[in-house]
């Protein structure tokens, strides 16, 4: 509970007496660690996966109510995060937005990073999928801002001659709204909610999906687009905060304007009627972009900062 967290943390930094303090949030645990920190003199290194929108299709209050919380919000996590001797954000657009939203020092972009050998050999995608629909998957928190339904929609949109399905792995409170969605829209036949699986799994549906979609509008990165890279997929991705960079439209796939299920399914459509050898060609500009955010890299780059802020502090 909170009213641990202090004593446990306080405890745990003299016990292990660290050079440096990493703290990826700055809620609770997070915002002991900065300060118990610098009372130690320890210099702190802050990465922010937060945004307001994150919270807010949560929240039943009027708009202006709304409002004034995201302001607060906001600057509740200038207050803590501008304390530590370095900040990092997972992209660029990232790093961006603190801005826009009154950071005044400065914030470095470095990628969450995921660990590419894990696709250095996948089974060809054309095995796995053999005899099987073309399938749209997507990845992550069943949740309202991740927008799992809009695939659902689009998906009921597309010409049924293309055989379109959808594989939608993960957990939250879209997982019993997605099903019942897909029957009023009667395509229940062409939509697979398949919750929580397991590493190997995941990896299967990677390799046998045509497609992967990530219609989500509050992603600062989204790790799961990037295994869907890795894996060799084209992608159909919102044109929303961190995700457009993750995808050249029309190279490895497209952006779509976020929320508009038609564009949505114009997006599915264009990488469903193209040819073999175009979604291959799509698949290799995945890996390719994917390469600068090897696991190796992020964490050659986080060691450099730790040396950096202790070097500065003594």
């Amino acid at each position: 509970m909170p009213w641990d967290v202090r004593p446990a943390l306080s405890r745990l930094l003299d016990d292990i007496r660290p050079d440096v303090v990493h703290t990826q949030a700055h809620f609770v645990i997070g915002r002991y660690a900065l300060s118990l920190s610098r009372k130690r003199d320890i210099p702190v290194v802050a990465t922010n996966h937060f945004m307001p929108d994150n919270v807010r299709p949560y929240v039943r209050a009027p708009k202006p109510l709304l409002n004034a919380a995201t302001r607060a919000a906001w600057k509740d996590l200038r207050s803590r995060f501008q304390q530590a001797d370095h900040i990092t954000v997972p992209t660029q657009l990232a790093s961006d937005l603190l801005t826009e939203n009154g950071f005044d020092h400065p914030v470095e972009a470095v990628s969450c990073g995921i660990d590419l050998t894990r696709f250095d050999d996948p089974a060809p995608a054309a095995e796995d999928a053999a005899g099987m629909p073309p399938t749209v998957l997507f990845v992550g928190r069943l949740s309202q801002e991740k927008r799992p339904q809009d695939i659902v929609r689009a998906l009921a949109r597309t010409d049924p001659a293309l055989g379109l399905e959808a594989r939608i792995v993960g957990a939250g409170d879209q997982e019993t709204v997605l099903p019942a969605l897909a029957r009023e829209l009667g395509v229940e036949d062409r939509v697979h909610v398949l919750g929580k699986i397991d590493d190997a799994q995941l990896d299967a549906e990677y390799r046998s999906a045509t497609l992967f979609c990530m219609p989500s509008t509050a992603e600062l990165q989204s790790i799961a687009t990037l295994e869907a890279l890795a894996s060799g997929l084209p992608v159909v991705l919102a044109d929303a905060v961190a995700l457009p960079h993750l995808v050249r439209d029309g190279v490895n796939g497209h952006l779509f304007r976020p929320r508009d299920v038609d564009d949505l399914t114009r997006a599915f459509t264009s990488v469903l009627t193209a040819t073999d050898a175009q979604r291959r060609d799509m698949g290799e500009a995945s890996r390719e972009l994917v390469r600068v955010h090897d696991i190796r890299r992020t964490i050659s780059r986080f060691e450099e900062i730790y040396r950096t802020v202790l070097t500065r502090r003594r």
